[in-house]
């Protein structure tokens, strides 16, 4: 325990004092990507989501249903990244620019959750909370990485990537995952951009399931895919097939899969997940980091 606890240690960000009014916040732009990227790739293992966003859509995109700002010194250097809307995500050096990001984002009325590392998602709401949306839910999450394949080669014929003939069985699985996470069912909100959010997924080959007899048995999301990290979310198993060694089959060729081509896969899961905690934890997953979600009331208009 004492080894993990080390590594979670040495993987936190360099934490300095900084004077608010010497730090600038602006919306980033595509000439900035490959300096924010940098910047984020610090840390990838913690800033897997905002590097998904931006390689799957680039800085600025409707698709990201945010805006991507940067925080900089007098220098001009980075010292946060954020991404706020939506999914309100950041990544930064100080606890100043982390109440700068939350001061820009007690100006937007669609925020829908807000996470990150738990101490530093603390600071962000110490300050949102005063003028921002009321929380709905909070969750407290753990924070998985796989860095070597395990031992078990065992080929599962069933699983590959879904393809778009998939896309009515895998919809209303992700709505049923979304839905046990955050408390709301995406189908009820907006579902045909959510079937065009899933049926975008599937055709960028980030959808993995394995079905049997025209009905899907596991499901997995890939949010991130770079060199440095894959980052995992929507890992289900059907409930009418869970405790058959499904997940744990079909999580481990996954991830060997993954680990041909990225040096980690990292995932999250909810704290009082117990069963799936010990499912991982038999592949190989380590802790690696503890997260908070906070779930916003929606502003009505």
């Amino acid at each position: 325990m004492q080894a993990i606890l080390d590594r979670i240690k040495t993987a936190s960000p360099p934490i300095f004092a900084a004077d608010a009014a010497e730090l600038t916040v602006s919306i980033l732009t595509a000439a900035e990507e490959t300096e924010v990227l940098e910047f984020l790739g610090e840390r990838i293992a913690h800033t897997f989501g905002m590097v998904g966003f931006i390689r799957n859509n680039g800085i600025a995109s409707p698709l990201n249903r945010g805006t991507f700002y940067g925080c900089r010194d007098a220098a001009g250097e980075l010292q946060g990244v954020a991404l706020i809307g939506h999914a309100t995500l950041f990544e930064a050096r100080s606890d100043a620019a982390i109440e700068e990001f939350a001061r820009i984002a007690q100006g937007c009325t669609n925020l829908f959750m807000l996470l990150g590392e738990q101490e530093d998602v603390q600071v962000f709401w110490n300050r949102y909370s005063s003028d921002g949306q009321n929380q709905r839910l909070h969750c407290r999450e753990l924070l998985f990485e796989l860095r070597a394949p395990v031992d078990s080669q065992e080929d599962i014929a069933d699983l590959r990537l879904a393809t778009i003939e998939d896309l009515d069985i895998v919809v209303p699985v992700h709505a049923r995952t979304a839905y046990e996470e955050s408390g709301v069912n995406p189908m009820d909100v907006d579902p045909e951009a959510f079937r065009q959010r899933c049926a975008r997924r599937i055709e960028q080959q980030q959808t993995w399931v394995m079905i049997q007899n025209g009905r899907l048995i596991f499901k997995a999301e890939i949010v991130t895919d770079s060199e440095d990290v894959v980052y995992l979310e929507g890992v289900d198993v059907n409930p009418e097939e869970r405790g058959k060694g499904y997940g744990l089959r079909c999580i481990s060729r996954l991830s060997n899969i993954l680990l041909e081509r990225t040096r980690s896969v990292v995932l999250l899961v909810n704290e009082k997940n117990k069963i799936a905690q010990r499912c991982y934890q038999k592949a190989g997953f380590e802790l690696n980091g503890y997260f908070d979600t906070i779930f916003l009331k929606q502003v009505v208009n």
